[in-house]
């Protein structure tokens, strides 16, 4: 090729090649950020249940309406957490790439409730 005065191809073919991977390591990115959150956020839940089912059994829940104020400081957390992730790394919110953290998100919280929901499920009745 270069006797015939034409461009080495194997330097653009790399260039493309590390251009074409770029999306991938974004998108992989995107999902692992999502699915951090989504297990924290499900974490913080569990251990609110597991301290709520405690004061239950301890007799110190008057009414449901004592769970309210910290349901909405861990959902505040969730908030929180998203909008760090959003300004720490805004190219994870560009060119679809949110769709990837929403999903992780979804995944990382959908693990927990599934673990949750098989635990209970085993547990005699």
């Amino acid at each position: 090729m270069r006797e015939l005065g034409l461009p080495h191809t194997d330097h653009l073919h790399h260039k493309t090649m590390q251009i074409q991977i770029m999306p991938l390591i974004w998108s992989v990115t995107a999902a692992l950020a999502g699915i951090l959150i989504g297990l924290s956020f499900g974490k913080l839940q569990t251990l609110a249940w597991r301290r709520h089912q405690r004061l239950a059994q301890a007799g110190k829940m008057d009414t449901g309406w004592t769970v309210m104020p910290g349901s909405m400081r861990r959902v505040g957390y969730l908030l929180v957490a998203l909008a760090l992730v959003q300004l720490l790394c805004p190219l994870l919110f560009t060119n679809g790439y949110q769709w990837w953290v929403s999903g992780g998100v979804v995944a990382g919280y959908g693990t927990i409730l599934f673990l949750q929901l098989r635990q209970r499920l085993s547990q005699p009745h």
